[in-house]
């Protein structure tokens, strides 16, 4: 009888230790807060932001050449893994421009290979139509920017492949243009980093870059420094003033960028 009540008590000590483990990991579960589809709540891969530039300027080109304003860029996008895409706004305060952005990149060992649509309707939208219509407002662009990890430098080349980006040869025949932009940047990081960083870029051909009349040219020089304000422990507010001259209009600029993001 000995044995049989050491066996009964070791059973039953089984049973309540397999019943407290049950009750804690059903407690565990029903803590994990769940949203109305009843998935575990996680963090969002989701971003917003809206950027600030006093004046804007845009690869070296200023994009807006007469009543010129501050121009605010709201923006959504969405992240994982290597895939980012996002949607973008750029208005003018003084309502004298609007450009809509879609965009979708795969970023990997350096390499990231995107896709833009670049929209630039008129400011009385109601002329406008944004699928179909006689004439479209999309510049369609491919781009492919190398920036290794341990080296400060990067290079990024895109191209137009569709949309108005077309000149007049010299017998009066209409092209698309396949504008071509190169750049070349390095940079140097400071503490909380804060950085200095220069680049040139270039267009290959006759392009929107330099009013399509010559093949190559340098089209914009610039030398940026960026501040981090350290708003929270989580949360910086990038400030930037980036000095940009562009040898094919003879034109310099000074313009300050605020990086608002989410």
């Amino acid at each position: 009888m000995g044995r049989l009540s050491q066996l009964i008590m070791v059973l039953v000590t089984i049973s309540i230790v397999s019943t407290v483990e049950l009750k804690a990991k059903e407690s565990i579960e029903n803590s994990v807060e769940k949203n109305s589809w009843g998935s575990k709540l996680k963090a969002s891969p989701f971003g917003l932001g809206l950027d600030l530039q006093t004046k804007y300027i845009w690869r070296g080109m200023e994009m807006m050449t007469q009543k010129s304003s501050p121009v605010l860029f709201p923006s959504v996008n969405y992240s994982w893994e290597g895939l980012f895409v996002y949607a973008m706004g750029g208005y003018a305060v003084n309502g004298e421009y609007a450009e809509v952005d879609l965009g979708v990149s795969y970023t990997w060992k350096g390499f990231t290979l995107g896709f833009n649509d670049y929209y630039y309707p008129t400011v009385d939208s109601n002329k406008d139509n944004y699928f179909g219509g006689e004439n479209t407002g999309h510049w369609l662009e491919v781009t492919l920017t190398y920036a290794p990890e341990k080296i400060p430098v990067w290079i990024t080349a895109s191209n137009f492949f569709y949309g108005p980006d077309k000149y007049v040869d010299e017998n009066g025949n209409e092209k698309q243009a396949y504008s071509t932009y190169m750049e070349i940047g390095a940079y140097y990081d400071f503490l909380d980093n804060n950085r200095v960083s220069v680049a040139v870029g270039t267009a290959f051909n006759k392009s929107c870059y330099n009013g399509y009349e010559k093949n190559f040219s340098v089209c914009n020089i610039e030398g940026k420094y960026t501040y981090n304000v350290k708003v929270k422990d989580d949360w910086t507010l990038p400030l930037s003033v980036s000095y940009i001259y562009n040898p094919v209009y003879d034109k310099s600029f000074v313009n300050f960028t605020a990086n608002i993001a989410f």
